[in-house]
């Protein structure tokens, strides 16, 4: 018995070292391809965007007197110097639909995205003189495209635009309290995430809204962001809104696009819990085939465990071909079918197919399907821990062990 112990757990080391090395070698490969490929889609799809509010400015001129050495004289000169002051903008009005389109690359699903984004913005010289007003806009990023860009004041596109170091810098002639309204609009792609801010730091903020459509319902916002004023649902997403009357913050408006289930992380987590299923299973055949009297061989112990590694190894590398539950399902049949063909042979039919093959459904099959759900990782183990536990102990709770 003691020897019989000991060939098991030998077994059981051996695989689960060979466990630790496939999932090393899956999240190598993740890894390396997700340094490689986000560069790629970076350059075909862009980079997360961060949309930052245009700021207005005007500029005054002022004659200084300034002290200079001159042939050895002190002489006093005039010179022009330009001040810069920034005036609040009195509105927003920006609309965002966003259509979210992953992208599979490798072992990895990317969240790409493309955005049409429409701003007009409220100009009011509240400064008492007639002056030009200089409106600066930022683009998002400085890898994306931007198509069907353009440039409008009250309504008459400007065309004569040329973006120097990322930005637009156009000024617009304002008479004393006078309203104007510039349009920004554009069509660009982006991955991961969007973002709109409010301004380089605490800003001031007065009549703003933004309208984000998306075509997904999983919305998500990320850390240092806020949630929208309003939300209401659509036919294939949601619409959000943001709305303030006269804020002062720095707060930022961000939107995650939804992950799909990555291939490579997943099956790398799957195969570095292997070992725990195994144990699970071992650990109720040993005490089944004992207290029957049913003589399994440790030969066979390897087969099976073997067979188990095959449903790991197969779905590392089926998963670059084929979605990763398809790979789930096949490799979980490949694996169930190989070891009751082969148990058939070695105790018979009936065991094989009932006690072996479903607790091989229930320790490989269903242990492994429970990474499908994030967060419920840990809850479905412990429950699978307590379920073995009540079995076993109900199944040998009138065995004399002494016998045994």
């Amino acid at each position: 018995m003691i020897k019989r112990i000991l060939i098991l757990a030998g077994i059981f080391v051996c695989a689960t070292f060979a466990w630790m090395i496939l999932a090393g070698v899956v999240s190598t490969r993740t890894s390396q391809q997700d340094r490689k490929l986000r560069h790629s889609v970076g350059k075909l799809w862009g980079t997360p965007q961060t949309q930052l509010a245009p700021h207005l400015c005007y500029k005054t001129k002022k004659t200084v007197e300034e002290n200079e050495i001159r042939n050895g004289h002190n002489v006093t000169i005039q010179k022009q110097r330009w001040t810069t002051h920034r005036l609040p903008i009195s509105g927003s009005a920006v609309n965002v639909d966003i259509h979210l389109k992953h992208r599979k690359k490798g072992l990895l699903w990317y969240a790409t995205y493309k955005v049409q984004f429409d701003g007009t913005y409220t100009i009011q010289n509240t400064t008492g003189e007639d002056r030009d007003i200089w409106f600066v806009y930022k683009f998002p990023s400085k890898k994306a495209l931007y198509d069907n860009f353009r440039f409008q004041v009250d309504g008459k596109e400007i065309k004569e635009i040329e973006p120097t170091l990322q930005e637009i810098s156009r000024p617009v002639f304002v008479k004393a309290g006078e309203i104007r309204h510039v349009t920004v609009r554009y069509n660009s792609q982006g991955l991961d995430q969007w973002w709109y801010k409010l301004g380089e730091s605490v800003s001031r903020v007065r009549n703003f809204k933004l309208n984000l459509t998306t075509n997904f319902d999983d919305v998500n916002f990320p850390e240092n962001s806020v949630s929208p004023t309003g939300k209401t649902k659509t036919s294939n997403g949601w619409q959000l809104e943001w709305k303030y009357r006269n804020l002062i913050s720095d707060v930022q408006l961000g939107m995650d696009m939804p992950q799909k289930l990555n291939p490579g992380p997943f099956v790398a987590k799957v195969t570095f819990f292997a070992p725990i299923s195994l144990f699970f299973f071992l650990f109720l055949m040993f005490i089944i085939t004992t207290v029957r009297g049913i003589k399994i061989h440790p030969m066979n112990y390897f087969f099976i465990v073997s067979a188990f590694f095959s449903f790991h190894l197969l779905m590392s590398y089926l998963v670059d071909h084929i979605s990763v539950r398809m790979a789930f399902t096949i490799c979980s049949l490949v694996s169930i079918f190989l070891v009751i063909s082969y148990m058939r042979l070695v105790v018979g039919l009936k065991f094989a197919f009932l006690e072996i093959g479903l607790s091989q459904l229930v320790f490989l099959v269903l242990f492994s399907y429970c990474f499908f759900f994030e967060g419920f990782t840990g809850l479905v183990i412990t429950i699978a821990l307590i379920i073995t536990l009540f079995t076993v102990m109900q199944f040998t709770g009138r065995v004399n062990w002494e016998d045994v």
